[in-house]
């Protein structure tokens, strides 16, 4: 292998490049048809943006998303949505210039002091109180979850008895407890999902979700 000087500005063209032709092999082909029938929007931008990410192929074969969610989450922030993220490094590295012109915003509620005392007083994490907070939003919510498997259980209970309706959800919380379980319990909520199957996951990959959907929603912005 020969080591190539590439300028700046074409890292991420070419890693594109190379990311579209690995999937395009056959171990991957069955896994690449099966998520094309989900959505009448293009998935690949969505794909290539997480395993650029991660520079894991397996998340061809484990991301899962509801039957239209990508067109959902693309109209819902055209028409000026609110992204709930349960950590702060979703916050700070989605595109704020896209969100700005959508006329969106990305809360978290992590630091909120309110948040803070409810934990406390009913022996919760922080993250379960944050949805708490959350759903009392007014206007179209994406939650985008990829820390906390309780915050993402807690909006699918929520969403059972009726107390908030998500737009869409992002969950990919990476980890060991109740990770697998909460992603299971969102594929069965009924409501618009994108999530990554088993034990990988994390903020990074929520932040890539949400900007392949900004991206999708304000193409040359």
């Amino acid at each position: 292998m020969n080591w190539q000087i590439v300028k700046p500005d074409e890292i991420e063209a070419k890693s594109f490049e190379i990311i579209a032709r690995t999937l395009q092999e056959h171990q991957f082909s069955d896994a690449l048809i099966s998520l094309k029938k989900h959505d009448t929007a293009d998935i690949m931008p969505l794909l290539l943006r997480i395993i650029h990410t991660t520079a894991d192929f397996s998340m061809a074969e484990n991301l899962s998303l509801s039957y239209g969610a990508l067109t959902k989450g693309i109209d819902t922030l055209r028409s000026g949505a609110t992204i709930v993220a349960d950590t702060e490094m979703i916050q700070a590295g989605i595109d704020k210039n896209r969100l700005a012109k959508l006329e969106s915003r990305c809360v978290c509620f992590m630091k909120d002091p309110e948040v803070a005392q409810k934990a406390r007083e009913n022996n919760t994490t922080r993250a379960y109180a944050a949805i708490d907070k959350a759903v009392s939003l007014q206007g179209p919510l994406v939650f985008a979850i990829g820390n906390a498997p309780t915050a993402l259980g807690h909006v699918c209970e929520l969403v059972h008895q009726g107390a908030v309706q998500p737009a869409l959800i992002i969950g990919v919380p990476v980890g060991f407890v109740n990770v697998v379980e909460s992603k299971e319990m969102l594929e069965r909520s009924g409501v618009p999902f994108i999530t990554i199957r088993g034990r990988k996951g994390g903020s990074t990959v929520a932040v890539s979700i949400c900007n392949a959907l900004l991206r999708l929603a304000s193409p040359g912005a």
